[in-house]
């Protein structure tokens, strides 16, 4: 799975792959420019679900509470 997955931000654009000719053989993987461009909206989500965490475990609490109510 992570292999299709790294092909397919190969397809895109987003990680370039590079095979060093070693033993064992060595594949590395880096961000291309576009793939850096994906960087700063990642950490803004990872900041919401940082500043939201609580948020978050409340609602799922409430909904398994709701579900034991049923």
């Amino acid at each position: 799975m992570l292999t299709q997955t790294l092909r397919g931000l190969e397809d895109d654009g987003l990680v370039s792959r590079t095979v060093h000719r070693e033993v064992p053989r060595k594949v590395e993987y880096a961000l291309t420019p576009l793939g850096r461009t994906f960087l700063e909206p990642v950490a803004a989500l990872c900041r919401w679900g940082q500043d939201h965490a609580d948020d978050l475990e409340q609602v799922q609490a409430n909904r398994k509470m709701n579900k034991r109510k049923k």
